[in-house]
């Protein structure tokens, strides 16, 4: 292993022991649809300025999460993938990220990421990891399993 991959390998494992609750609560989703409703229920417990890590393989359903706390908030915007665009601003009420692209933390800087952390809104954040030196210390998680063709797991 390289000194480089050695690094990243201690940043991940250090990310993961601070942002990863281990009495998390489990939901079984059946179907998109069980997987926007339930997004839309947990919308109701989080309050301007939450930020929430989501956590996921591609194809996990992260976004169709989102969009279920889109209507939680009764946002009317159609909520799409922020991947080419990095973050997507839904009426200042929720911002939502895709850091899969983000080569470093400068480059999150330079974007201006971490502004958004401060404004009041909801913060989504897909591939935190990517960003994690600016990560506020107080953040909550959900984490999307795909264990089946319509099946998830969502540990929150």
């Amino acid at each position: 292993m390289t000194y480089e991959a050695t690094k990243e390998a201690k940043s991940i494992a250090k990310f993961h022991e601070r942002y990863y609750n281990k009495d998390m609560a489990t939901f079984i989703s059946k179907s998109r649809e069980d997987t926007e409703n339930f997004a839309r229920a947990y919308a109701k417990t989080l309050r301007a300025g939450d930020v929430v890590l989501l956590d996921g393989d591609m194809g996990a359903g992260k976004t169709v999460f989102s969009k279920g706390i889109a209507k939680g908030l009764d946002i009317q915007e159609e909520v799409t993938s922020p991947t080419y665009a990095y973050m997507n601003d839904y009426d200042g009420r929720l911002f939502h990220y895709d850091c899969y692209r983000i080569e470093s933390v400068e480059q999150a800087e330079q974007l201006g990421l971490a502004d958004y952390f401060d404004m009041g809104g909801i913060c989504l954040i897909e591939w935190a990891q990517n960003i994690a030196p600016l990560l506020p210390k107080n953040v909550k998680r959900v984490k999307i399993i795909k264990s089946g063709e319509n099946e998830r797991t969502i540990e929150y």
